[in-house]
């Protein structure tokens, strides 16, 4: 598990997973405005929160792939037949 997800990831594990804000906002237990304002970079938001944000995609089937000399990434979980 990565440190911290960037808001970059956060956005990119919403898109592979069809999710919107809405919706990972009801996930996480955060209001709507913590994942707007985080993945707009508009303001800083809590390391709880982000943290509830990454644990949602990731139970969700979303795996973060941390930075490893080609950046880091965000990737589906490959599904166990």
């Amino acid at each position: 598990m990565l440190e911290f997800i960037s808001p970059a990831q956060c956005r990119g594990g919403r898109a592979l997973l069809g999710i919107t804000q809405p919706q990972l906002a009801s996930i996480a237990g955060l209001g709507l405005s913590t994942i707007v304002d985080f993945e707009r970079q508009r303001r800083a938001v809590s390391e709880e929160a982000v943290r509830k944000m990454q644990e949602a995609l990731e139970n969700a089937g979303v795996e973060f792939i941390p930075e490893n000399g080609g950046g880091a990434g965000v990737r589906l979980k490959k599904r166990k037949p």
